[in-house]
């Protein structure tokens, strides 16, 4: 017989789901309270939304309260799915924590009376699709499928309020067990040649010298997807280049980010007339060549370079709250002018595109042709939030290394390129998760 769990997954995975997922419903959780999805923000890294959205409704108390981003959410019935079409996620940073809303409105197949009821005990069970949908389905405290799910719940793996179900239909072997043996079989294999994971789902050879992490994809059999990271089962696979496999040494810094402002002289007048003000001429000599670089961390003071520094806007990093929607990360001058800036709306849209559970892989290169061997400790991450990042940028952990260039700048057609990101260094990045552990594959 059909583990009634399962079946339901079953169901979403027909309909596109790869990442499943549960959360057992309190009292408070219905269509008039909203549904909470935990404290923090770390729910923005399991269901995926669109663009982060100030809230300046009357409910919200003031228009910098609260933020809202929408979810292509649909309701999954026996004939299939149907949209809900004003199904948000609501974020408040006052608190913080995040809650889903408008999950019946305009929903023609909404299971509105268990939506609506305060009972204990209903499952509402979540299946994300790699293009972002998200399939909802609720169940009662009496069903089958309930009871089933409160049998198992020990043996599930959590992620905030989620359950991760993901076991479920591997006959029970968990997602950690089942990447940690991907990652011993790679191991095992030694040199690997390098190649990259094509759209049609075949691997080609790849000759450039930035192979490392598209060889781990391919035998993992990791295909891009459009809105987030590359995953193996929900996990956020990062290769990153070591010296040796005795100290397992980082040989850079983890690039964490790579938005480009979206405020300041940079945005309003453009990459060009921020390098000329901000930037100085190369410092071995190229002629016609302005640069922009340099190490920009919260607590430095102004760059001699550049004359900037980076400050956090609308963060308290004592509480470790948002206190402002609108904050930025900001790059200013000494008379107070923005420079260069982030919003926070934008910063957690790219947040969210990381998995809340990451795998840190090390790897050693050789060429030609060039090949790569992964080392047998990695690093297993998990419960990442964008409160997290804010507080490592507030701590200076994480920081701006710009690569901004201008070529020709004595000419009338100046040639300009940009690089802007965000990074940690190796050992810092444990901060940026709730907890790290390492494992041996071997």
């Amino acid at each position: 017989m059909t583990d009634p769990v399962v079946r339901i997954l079953d169901q979403m995975a027909a309909h596109g789901a790869t990442r499943f997922y549960a959360k057992q419903l309190a009292p408070n959780d219905n269509s008039k309270n909203q549904v909470y999805l935990g404290g923090g923000f770390g729910a923005l890294n399991i269901i995926p939304h669109g663009e982060i959205e100030e809230d300046g409704s009357q409910v919200a108390g003031s228009v910098r309260d609260r933020a809202k981003a929408p979810v292509d959410f649909w309701w999954m019935d026996e004939q299939g799915i149907a949209p809900a079409p004003d199904a948000q996620l609501i974020l408040y940073p006052k608190y913080p924590e995040v809650r889903m809303s408008g999950f019946l409105r305009g929903a023609a197949r909404a299971p509105a009376p268990l939506m609506r009821s305060r009972d204990e005990g209903r499952v509402l069970f979540f299946g994300v699709c790699q293009d972002g949908r998200v399939i909802g389905h609720v169940v009662g405290r009496e069903t089958p499928e309930a009871a089933t799910l409160a049998d198992k719940v020990d043996t599930l793996e959590a992620s905030g309020v989620f359950l991760d179900l993901q076991s479920l239909r591997q006959k029970g072997a968990s997602s950690r067990q089942m990447l940690l043996d991907a990652l011993r079989r790679i191991h095992a294999k030694g040199w690997v040649p390098s190649q990259k994971m094509g759209k049609n789902g075949l691997a080609a050879p790849y000759n450039a010298r930035n192979g490392g992490g598209y060889t781990l994809e391919a035998e993992l059999g990791i295909s891009p997807n459009g809105y987030a990271e590359p995953d193996y089962l929900g996990w956020e696979v990062k290769q990153y280049g070591v010296r040796d496999f005795v100290k397992y040494l980082a040989k850079s810094p983890v690039t964490l980010m790579t938005p480009e402002p979206t405020g300041g002289v940079y945005r309003d007048e453009g990459v060009e007339a921020f390098l000329r003000r901000y930037g100085y001429p190369d410092k071995s000599g190229k002629e016609g060549r302005i640069n922009f670089g340099g190490v920009y961390a919260s607590g430095r003071d102004f760059h001699n370079d550049t004359g900037l520094k980076l400050v956090l806007e609308g963060f308290d990093p004592d509480k470790g709250k948002i206190t402002d929607v609108e904050g930025q990360i900001a790059l200013i001058d000494r008379e107070d002018v923005v420079a260069a800036s982030w919003g926070f709306k934008g910063v957690i849209g790219h947040w969210n595109r990381k998995h809340a559970k990451a795998v840190y892989v090390p790897s050693l290169m050789r060429a030609p042709p060039p090949e790569y061997s992964y080392g047998s400790r990695v690093e297993l991450c998990e419960g990442t939030d964008v409160l997290l990042l804010l507080q490592a940028l507030a701590s200076g952990a994480v920081y701006y290394d710009p690569g901004i260039k201008m070529e020709k700048a004595d000419t009338p057609a100046p040639v300009t390129k940009r690089r802007s990101q965000f990074r940690v260094k190796h050992n810092d990045l444990s901060g940026l998760y709730q907890t790290s552990k390492r494992e041996r594959l071997a």
